[in-house]
C-alpha cells in the first residue's frame, strides 16, 4: 500500500488564527483511494524549516501533499520549497504567465510583477488548473515520488481535492480504505475495549476505540479493491460486536444519539417532553435538531427557578422546602409535572448545579439527577460530573438521552 504525507503551510496555522479543516479533508480522500496518510505536520512560513520537512516526508513517504503558500506574497514559500526539496529548478510557464497578466488586465488590476511567480513551476512537475483562483496547483514526479501542491483558500483546494486531485490519486492507490464508526452508549472505553478486545488484533479490518463526550466511537476500517468489498469485509465484525454490546451500540457514522433517540419513538409510537432546570433548554433543542421530531415530542419547560417549578410544572412548596429543588424527590415532581402538563406518553427532567460558582448547601458542582416518567412508573438516577460548566451541562443532556434511549428499548416488565 501506498504511504503519504501532509504538510500544511502557514504561520496563521500555528498562531491559532485558522483552523486547519483542509488537511482532515486530504487524508479521507486518500483513504479513500487506498493510500494510507501516515503523518500531518503544519509548517510555519520559514523556508528552511518548509524545506526540512518537505525532505523528511520525501524520505517516509511516496506520496506527499502539501496545502497553502501557493500565491505571489513573500511569505508563499511552497513552491520554491518544493522544487528545492526535489532538486529541481524552478520553469517560468510563460504561456501561463501571459495568461495571468491578461486576467488582470481584462479587470483592469495593475500587475505587481510579484504575481508572476504563479507561472513557476518545479522542473519534475505540471500545473493543476485552478478554475477560482491565480495560483495552479503542482504535480510533481520524480525518482517514484509524488508531490501534489493545493493552494490553502477553500474555494480554490475544494475543487482541486476532489477533481482532478482525487481523480490521480484513484489511479495511483489501486483500492480504497474505508471505514465505518460504531457509536456507543452508556459504557466507557476502557471496558468498551475490554469487551471487544479479541476484535482489535484482526489486521483487515481493524478495530479502534476513541472517546467522545458521554459516548465512545469505534472506528472498524478495511482495504479492498472497492467501498463496496470493504463493506463486505466490515459487516461481520460489525455484528460481532453488537452481538458483544447489544443496545449499548445505538447507530452508525453520522447517526447521532438525538436522532437514535427519536426514530425509536417513532417506532414505538410515543411521545416525549422534557423539564429542565440546570440545562436551561439544551435537551429540547437537541431533539428538535431532529428532522421529524415535532410527530413525537410535545414540548418542554424551562423551569429555573423554585417559582417556575411551582407555577409551571406543579411542584409543591412542601416538597421543594423539604428536599430542595436539587433533588430526587424534585427531579421526579418535574417530570410527572410536564408529562401531565403536555400530555406525554414519556417525560424527563433534568435538575442539579453545573457551577461554577461554589457548592450550594450539599449539592456540589457536578451534581446532576435525571428523572423519567412513563407508564412503567418513574425512576430517578444520579450523577457526578466533572469539567466547566458547558461540560457538565453537555454531559447532562448526552446521559438524559441515553437514559431514556435505554428505558425506552428495555424489555416490559
Amino acid at each position: 500500500m501506498r504511504t503519504a504525507e501532509i504538510v500544511s503551510v502557514g504561520t496563521e496555522l500555528l498562531l491559532g488564527q485558522i483552523t486547519d479543516t483542509h488537511a482532515p479533508t486530504m487524508a479521507r480522500i486518500l483513504a479513500e483511494c487506498g493510500i494510507g496518510c501516515q503523518r500531518r505536520a503544519t509548517i510555519g512560513d520559514n523556508f528552511e524549516r518548509l524545506v526540512d520537512a518537505l525532505k523528511g516526508s520525501l524520505s517516509r513517504a511516496d506520496i506527499l501533499v502539501t496545502i497553502g503558500g501557493l500565491g505571489p506574497t513573500m511569505d508563499d514559500l511552497t513552491r520554491d520549497a518544493i522544487a528545492a526539496a526535489l532538486g529541481d529548478d524552478l520553469v517560468r510557464n510563460e504561456a501561463y504567465e501571459s495568461e495571468l497578466r491578461g486576467w488582470f488586465a481584462d479587470r483592469g488590476y495593475k500587475f505587481a510583477e510579484s504575481n508572476a511567480k504563479q507561472a513557476d513551476v518545479p522542473s519534475s512537475g505540471r500545473m493543476i488548473p485552478n478554475p477560482n483562483g491565480t495560483a495552479p496547483g503542482l504535480l510533481c514526479e520524480k525518482d517514484g515520488k509524488v508531490v501534489i501542491a493545493l493552494p490553502g483558500p477553500k474555494g480554490e483546494f475544494d475543487p482541486m481535492a476532489y477533481g482532478p486531485v482525487r481523480e490521480f490519486l484513484e489511479q495511483l492507490g489501486g483500492g480504497v480504505i474505508h471505514s465505518r464508526v460504531l457509536r456507543v452508549i452508556g459504557i466507557g472505553e476502557s471496558m468498551v475495549e475490554e469487551m471487544i478486545r479479541p476484535l482489535m488484533d484482526g489486521e483487515n479490518p481493524t478495530v479502534a476505540p476513541y472517546a467522545h463526550t458521554g459516548e465512545v466511537h469505534l472506528r472498524v476500517t478495511a482495504r479492498a479493491q472497492t467501498k463496496e468489498q470493504a463493506e463486505r469485509l466490515i459487516d461481520p465484525v460489525h455484528a460481532e460486536i453488537e452481538a458483544i454490546l447489544g443496545n449499548h451500540l445505538y447507530g452508525t457514522d453520522q447517526t447521532n444519539l438525538e436522532e437514535s433517540l427519536v426514530r425509536e419513538l417513532q417506532k414505538q409510537s410515543k411521545t416525549v417532553a422534557v423539564a429542565e432546570s440546570v440545562t436551561g433548554g439544551q435537551l429540547a433543542a437537541r431533539i428538535t435538531s431532529v428532522a421529524g421530531a415535532s410527530q413525537v415530542f410535545k414540548g418542554g419547560v424551562v423551569a429555573y427557578t423554585i417559582a417556575a417549578k411551582q407555577s409551571l410544572l406543579d411542584v409543591s412548596a412542601a416538597l421543594l422546602e423539604e428536599h430542595g429543588p436539587v433533588s430526587k424527590e424534585a427531579a421526579i415532581a418535574m417530570a410527572e409535572g410536564v408529562k401531565k402538563r403536555l400530555g406525554s406518553d414519556v417525560a424527563i427532567a433534568i435538575t442539579g448545579n453545573a457551577g461554577p460558582t461554589a457548592d450550594v448547601g450539599d449539592q456540589p458542582v457536578g451534581l446532576i439527577i435525571i428523572a423519567h416518567v412513563d407508564g412503567r412508573g418513574s425512576r430517578v438516577h444520579e450523577h457526578r460530573f466533572r469539567g466547566t460548566r458547558e461540560d457538565i451541562q453537555r454531559r447532562a443532556t448526552q446521559t438524559a438521552l441515553t437514559e431514556l434511549r435505554t428505558s425506552l428499548s428495555a424489555p416490559a416488565e
